[in-house]
Protein backbone atom coordinates (compact mmCIF):
# COMPACT_ATOMS: atom_id res chain seq x y z
CA UNK A 1 0.00 0.00 0.00
CA UNK A 2 1.37 3.41 -0.98
CA UNK A 3 1.16 6.08 1.69
CA UNK A 4 -0.67 9.23 0.58
CA UNK A 5 0.26 12.59 2.10
CA UNK A 6 -2.03 15.57 1.43
CA UNK A 7 -1.10 19.15 2.08
CA UNK A 8 -3.60 21.93 2.67
CA UNK A 9 -2.47 25.54 2.65
CA UNK A 10 -4.96 28.00 4.10
CA UNK A 11 -3.88 30.65 1.63
CA UNK A 12 -4.99 32.24 -1.64
CA UNK A 13 -1.88 34.20 -2.59
CA UNK A 14 0.09 33.34 -5.69
CA UNK A 15 2.92 32.76 -5.11
CA UNK A 16 2.25 31.68 -1.55
CA UNK A 17 4.95 31.13 1.03
CA UNK A 18 2.49 29.00 2.98
CA UNK A 19 1.77 26.78 -0.01
CA UNK A 20 5.50 26.50 -0.73
CA UNK A 21 6.17 25.36 2.86
CA UNK A 22 3.21 22.94 2.90
CA UNK A 23 4.23 21.50 -0.47
CA UNK A 24 7.84 21.05 0.64
CA UNK A 25 6.74 19.34 3.86
CA UNK A 26 4.29 17.01 2.09
CA UNK A 27 6.85 16.17 -0.62
CA UNK A 28 9.59 15.46 1.90
CA UNK A 29 7.24 13.28 3.96
CA UNK A 30 6.20 11.30 0.90
CA UNK A 31 9.79 10.87 -0.24
CA UNK A 32 11.05 9.87 3.21
CA UNK A 33 8.22 7.42 3.89
CA UNK A 34 7.80 5.96 0.40
CA UNK A 35 4.56 7.62 -0.57
CA UNK A 36 2.97 10.19 -2.82
CA UNK A 37 2.07 13.79 -2.09
CA UNK A 38 -0.50 16.26 -3.31
CA UNK A 39 -0.93 19.88 -2.21
CA UNK A 40 -4.03 22.04 -2.29
CA UNK A 41 -4.88 25.53 -1.11
CA UNK A 42 -8.16 27.21 -0.30
CA UNK A 43 -8.42 28.48 -3.85
CA UNK A 44 -8.95 24.87 -4.95
CA UNK A 45 -12.20 24.83 -2.95
CA UNK A 46 -13.63 28.03 -4.41
CA UNK A 47 -16.04 29.44 -5.25
CA UNK A 48 -18.38 27.27 -3.22
CA UNK A 49 -16.46 27.07 0.08
CA UNK A 50 -17.25 30.60 1.23
CA UNK A 51 -21.00 30.23 0.73
CA UNK A 52 -21.37 26.62 1.89
CA UNK A 53 -23.29 26.03 5.10
CA UNK A 54 -22.72 22.27 4.84
CA UNK A 55 -20.52 19.90 2.84
CA UNK A 56 -23.35 19.04 0.45
CA UNK A 57 -23.29 22.66 -0.74
CA UNK A 58 -19.74 22.34 -2.09
CA UNK A 59 -19.36 21.97 -5.84
CA UNK A 60 -18.34 18.51 -7.10
CA UNK A 61 -14.81 19.76 -7.84
CA UNK A 62 -14.43 21.24 -4.34
CA UNK A 63 -15.81 18.05 -2.81
CA UNK A 64 -13.30 15.99 -4.82
CA UNK A 65 -10.46 18.08 -3.38
CA UNK A 66 -11.83 17.68 0.14
CA UNK A 67 -12.26 13.92 -0.36
CA UNK A 68 -8.63 13.70 -1.49
CA UNK A 69 -7.54 15.53 1.66
CA UNK A 70 -9.70 13.52 4.05
CA UNK A 71 -8.79 10.15 2.53
CA UNK A 72 -5.03 10.75 2.75
CA UNK A 73 -3.02 8.71 5.23
CA UNK A 74 -1.42 11.84 6.69
CA UNK A 75 -1.79 15.58 6.35
CA UNK A 76 0.29 18.72 6.35
CA UNK A 77 -1.92 21.65 7.30
CA UNK A 78 -0.58 25.16 7.08
CA UNK A 79 -1.81 28.69 7.33
CA UNK A 80 -0.53 32.18 6.95
CA UNK A 81 -1.02 34.14 10.16
CA UNK A 82 -3.49 36.99 9.98
CA UNK A 83 -4.01 39.14 13.07
CA UNK A 84 -2.63 36.46 15.37
CA UNK A 85 -4.56 33.46 14.06
CA UNK A 86 -5.23 31.15 11.13
CA UNK A 87 -7.31 32.37 8.20
CA UNK A 88 -11.06 32.66 8.61
CA UNK A 89 -11.91 30.60 5.54
CA UNK A 90 -9.67 27.78 6.78
CA UNK A 91 -11.67 27.81 10.02
CA UNK A 92 -14.88 27.79 7.99
CA UNK A 93 -13.70 24.65 6.21
CA UNK A 94 -13.06 22.96 9.54
CA UNK A 95 -16.51 24.08 10.73
CA UNK A 96 -18.03 22.04 7.90
CA UNK A 97 -16.21 18.81 8.81
CA UNK A 98 -17.67 16.01 10.86
CA UNK A 99 -15.89 15.93 14.26
CA UNK A 100 -14.68 12.36 13.54
CA UNK A 101 -13.28 13.21 10.09
CA UNK A 102 -9.66 13.52 11.25
CA UNK A 103 -9.64 11.19 14.28
CA UNK A 104 -6.26 9.50 14.58
CA UNK A 105 -4.91 11.00 11.35
CA UNK A 106 -1.25 12.09 11.58
CA UNK A 107 -0.97 15.84 10.95
CA UNK A 108 2.07 18.10 10.65
CA UNK A 109 1.16 21.70 11.50
CA UNK A 110 2.93 24.58 9.75
CA UNK A 111 2.41 28.32 9.67
CA UNK A 112 3.97 31.35 8.05
CA UNK A 113 4.02 34.96 9.14
CA UNK A 114 5.79 38.23 8.71
CA UNK A 115 7.84 37.89 11.88
CA UNK A 116 8.58 35.79 14.91
CA UNK A 117 5.81 37.33 17.03
CA UNK A 118 3.34 34.94 15.38
CA UNK A 119 5.33 31.76 16.05
CA UNK A 120 3.00 30.50 18.79
CA UNK A 121 0.00 30.31 16.45
CA UNK A 122 0.72 26.61 16.02
CA UNK A 123 0.53 25.89 19.75
CA UNK A 124 -2.25 28.31 20.68
CA UNK A 125 -4.49 28.16 17.61
CA UNK A 126 -3.85 25.19 15.28
CA UNK A 127 -3.05 22.46 17.80
CA UNK A 128 -6.25 23.04 19.85
CA UNK A 129 -8.33 23.10 16.64
CA UNK A 130 -6.90 19.76 15.47
CA UNK A 131 -7.15 18.43 19.03
CA UNK A 132 -10.91 18.91 18.85
CA UNK A 133 -10.90 16.59 15.82
CA UNK A 134 -8.70 14.10 17.73
CA UNK A 135 -6.05 14.26 15.01
CA UNK A 136 -2.61 12.93 15.89
CA UNK A 137 -0.64 16.14 15.56
CA UNK A 138 3.11 15.68 15.37
CA UNK A 139 5.08 17.02 18.34
CA UNK A 140 7.09 19.42 16.21
CA UNK A 141 5.26 22.22 14.44
CA UNK A 142 7.05 24.35 11.86
CA UNK A 143 6.73 28.13 11.82
CA UNK A 144 8.48 30.24 9.19
CA UNK A 145 8.89 34.00 9.15
CA UNK A 146 9.63 36.21 6.18
CA UNK A 147 13.38 35.90 6.74
CA UNK A 148 13.15 32.11 6.23
CA UNK A 149 12.31 32.48 2.53
CA UNK A 150 14.18 33.48 -0.61
CA UNK A 151 11.97 34.23 -3.62
CA UNK A 152 8.96 32.75 -1.80
CA UNK A 153 10.72 29.41 -1.24
CA UNK A 154 11.77 28.00 2.17
CA UNK A 155 15.52 28.45 2.42
CA UNK A 156 16.71 29.03 5.98
CA UNK A 157 18.97 26.20 7.18
CA UNK A 158 17.30 26.29 10.62
CA UNK A 159 13.83 26.10 9.07
CA UNK A 160 14.83 23.21 6.80
CA UNK A 161 16.38 21.32 9.72
CA UNK A 162 13.22 21.78 11.82
CA UNK A 163 11.10 20.65 8.87
CA UNK A 164 13.25 17.53 8.47
CA UNK A 165 12.87 16.75 12.18
CA UNK A 166 9.08 17.19 11.96
CA UNK A 167 8.75 15.05 8.83
CA UNK A 168 10.66 12.23 10.55
CA UNK A 169 8.00 12.19 13.28
CA UNK A 170 5.46 10.76 10.83
CA UNK A 171 7.35 7.41 10.88
CA UNK A 172 5.75 5.63 13.85
CA UNK A 173 2.26 6.89 12.94
CA UNK A 174 2.53 5.92 9.29
CA UNK A 175 4.03 2.54 10.10
CA UNK A 176 1.11 1.85 12.44
CA UNK A 177 -1.37 2.91 9.73
CA UNK A 178 0.15 0.60 7.09
CA UNK A 179 0.19 -2.35 9.49
CA UNK A 180 -3.50 -1.78 10.30
CA UNK A 181 -4.41 -1.69 6.59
Amino acid sequence: MTIRIAGLAGSFSQPSKTRALVHLAASQAAQRHGGTAVTFDLGDLLPSLGAALSLDQLTPSAMAVLDSILSADALVIGTPVYKGSYTGLLKHLFDLLDPAALAGKPVLLVATGGGDKHALVIEHQLRPLLGFFEAATLPTGVYAGAADFVESQPSSPLLLARLERAVSQFAPLLNRATVAA
